[in-house]
């Protein structure tokens, strides 16, 4: 219930908010003035009556607009929206009188822009929070006019579930205490939230720790890519069809967000019946409600398309600029970024996605979702190009925290209560590449040594998954949405963007005809001979590539290898010793020590999948230097053992219990979240769990 005298509380803050609103659009225009010789104003006044014409044409003509242009827009990223703003600019002059001069709309765009750029950096300035006011008011009206399922008010709580990709435990802890994630450090400190850590699964990626997590099972999802020989092709977790044929393995119906939940920018959906951007579903179009409405909502506001237009184009400058920094001041270990595409990927995944990704929940909290699990790729995708704990990587994480706040105040005005748990699917290990430090890739290194065709994935960017999904999942609008994004390029309805080019946008991979398929996936690498049937052995290795396992096991940049043999069942092989899996016996050193005391159970368990590669491959790790040798050109790395990225985290209110143990392993996590939702009252997620195999 609202407090006395709350609403007229509120009237003043909009009114206050409004004014103050004006005069830092006045300022600006007056700012534009000065520079732009095709603007000119006389007066601080008349800048006051065109903000205040601009704000009136922007609050009445663009709704009228609105149905018919919004889908354009949406394609458009806002451009559109940024072109509309611009005639407005020469009407609302026009308006307002005499003694001010615009040349023309193109003029009026510049002023547009610009003044979407300085109302930006005045509110930061002067610490206003203009996008609180946006989020609390435009979005939440949004959210009501549409027809969800559940508006009244109820005193049952509900969980929003936040993942950062990519962020870990040990690195969170550093970032709390230097500042780099405030707000969470405000829970921890007042006592509202309790942080723990938790193991992955040998696959130390988003795919598998997803399905885990949102489905209940991973079983057989040996790497983030990996070879079928029963299909005569590769999996890879980002890919729409592969993302569906995954979830369909191992849904049973009864996700983690099966009742009413919602999924956003996710690999998977947790069987969610509302989702957006969700690799699982963008091909699905018998989904609930209308595909593509979320896109709608968010850019029904030219404010918000505007914003977003500049924020997009700031983090391309700013992605070139930090290249740019680190060549000069000598930054090691780095990798090559380039000035395209990488720098658009940035700014869709750390913009673009996080927006849509954060607008979708707001109205997922003010609809009273019982349960929302939204992805916040931005960190994972920097700390892979940048370094797991550089300015730029933590400066991503600040931004993320702070979404973290406006969604802790969204909850404020939603017809339920909610708890927010934030968490990680896995972390990042950084080090200079294998190879950047052997000069040759695994790949590369694996054909010297069986002068054999090889096929590799090359280097993974979850940003162009984002990217194709968020254009595919366009493509199944109706109307003109839908019929204008159908030009993008497609396969089996699926958008490919960059033509034929793989999920990085790095050139295809040689013929599918090879022999042998070598896929990376950070610190992972995985060996599968195509043309022999079932799980070839470690004898027939031998025999047909003498040099291969025995080079790979001596190699300074390799930890161990994964191979079964006819006579000696699963091994772990290092260069110092053997590990025998079935028996749990080691001869020499154990090749497993350096990776933690569930190593081994973590690696049987992988040999265990009807899917494993003949050869797996995990990276070395020097502990000394907390660095692992990535077969992928990244930095900061993922997908194996070793480091940081075997240990994520769990930030959960201290309203929930806690743990009755240590978590290993993702699909444990999955059933500690259900446990949560059973305690809130939840029965759907009470009881026995039987995750799908």
């Amino acid at each position: 219930m609202n407090e006395p005298g709350g609403a007229l509380r509120g009237a003043r803050h909009g009114i206050t908010r409004i004014l103050i609103t004006l005069v830092i659009d006045a300022l600006a225009l007056v700012i534009l003035s000065a520079l732009m010789d095709s603007f000119q104003l006389g007066s601080f006044y008349q800048a006051l009556g065109v903000a205040a014409a601009l704000g009136l044409l922007n609050a009445l003509a663009w709704p009228l607009l609105q149905k018919i242009l919004l889908p354009v827009t949406v394609l458009s990223l806002g451009l559109v929206s940024l072109i509309i703003n611009g005639v407005f600019v020469v009407l609302a002059i026009n308006l307002t009188g005499h003694d001010i001069y615009i040349k023309d709309w193109g003029a009026g765009v510049v002023v547009a822009l610009g003044l979407t750029v300085l109302n930006a950096l005045f509110t930061r300035l002067l610490a206003i929070n203009d996008d609180d006011f946006y989020y609390r008011n435009i979005i939440r009206r949004q959210a009501r006019r549409q027809k969800f399922r559940s508006t009244d008010k109820t005193d049952r709580t509900g969980i929003i579930f936040l993942e950062i990709d990519g962020l870990a435990h040990e690195i969170l802890v550093r970032a709390i205490r230097s500042g780099s994630a405030p707000n969470m450090a405000r829970w921890l400190r007042d006592g509202s939230h309790r942080l723990t850590r938790w193991e992955c699964d040998w696959s130390s990626q988003t795919g598998a720790m997803q399905a885990g997590i949102l489905l209940g099972s991973n079983w057989d999802m040996p790497s983030f890519r990996w070879y079928e020989k029963d299909k005569g092709a590769a999996m890879v977790s980002n890919h729409a069809k592969d993302a569906m044929e995954i979830e369909r393995r191992h849904s049973n119906g009864k996700g983690l967000l099966h009742y009413d939940g919602a999924s956003r920018a996710n690999l998977v959906s947790g069987d969610a019946p509302h989702s957006m951007i969700t690799m699982s579903t963008v091909l699905k179009k018998d989904r609930r409600g209308s595909v593509g409405q979320d896109y709608m909502a968010f850019f029904s506001n030219p404010y918000s398309a505007l914003r977003t237009l500049a924020m997009v184009i700031g983090e391309v400058f700013k992605e070139i600029h930090q290249q740019i920094r680190q060549k000069r001041r000598g930054v090691v270990p780095r990798v090559h970024r380039g000035l395209f595409p990488y720098p658009l990927l940035r700014a869709f995944t750390n913009v673009l996605q996080r927006e849509l990704g954060m607008a979708a929940t707001i109205q997922d909290i003010y609809a009273g979702r019982p349960v929302v699990y939204t992805m916040f790729l931005g960190y994972d995708e920097v700390a892979h190009h940048s370094g797991t704990e550089r300015p730029e990587t933590l400066a991503e994480l600040e931004k993320i925290d702070h979404d973290f706040a406006r969604l802790e105040l969204a909850t404020k005005d939603a017809p339920r209560p909610y708890e927010i748990v934030v968490l990680s699917d896995h972390g990042q290990t950084q080090g200079a590449t294998f190879k950047q430090r052997y000069g040759a890739s695994l790949d590369q290194l694996v054909k010297s040594l069986t002068s054999s065709s090889t096929t590799s994935a090359g280097q993974g960017e979850e940003a162009w998954g984002y990217a194709n999904a968020m254009t595919t999942e366009l493509r199944q609008s109706k109307g003109i949405l839908g019929g204008v994004s159908k030009l993008a390029d497609t396969k089996d309805g699926e958008t490919k963007l960059g033509g034929k080019r793989d999920e990085t946008g790095h050139k295809k991979a040689e013929s599918d005809d090879a022999e042998i398929a070598v896929l990376p996936s950070g610190g992972l690498g995985s060996i599968s001979f195509t043309k022999q049937p079932g799980r070839v052995s470690l004898e027939t290795i031998n025999r047909l590539y003498p040099k291969l396992v025995k080079t790979l096991v001596a190699h300074d940049g390799i930890g161990f290898v994964l191979i079964r043999s006819d006579k000696q069942g699963d091994l772990a092989i290092g260069k110092n010793g053997t590990h025998f899996l079935k028996t749990g016996k080691v001869e020499g050193q154990d090749p497993l020590l350096p990776f933690g005391p569930n190593a081994a159970a973590h690696v049987k368990r992988t040999s265990s999948f009807p899917h494993c590669p003949d050869i797996v491959i995990n990276s070395s790790f020097w502990e000394e230097l907390g660095e692992v040798a990535a077969f992928e050109e990244l930095v900061g790395s993922h997908g194996a053992m070793g480091g940081p990225q075997q240990y994520p985290f769990i930030l959960y209110p201290g309203s929930l219990k806690t743990p009755a143990t240590e978590i290993v392993g993702a699909e444990n996590v999955h059933k500690q979240f259900r446990k949560w939702l059973a305690d809130l009252g939840w029965e759907s997620y009470a009881g026995k769990f039987k995750p799908a195999r």
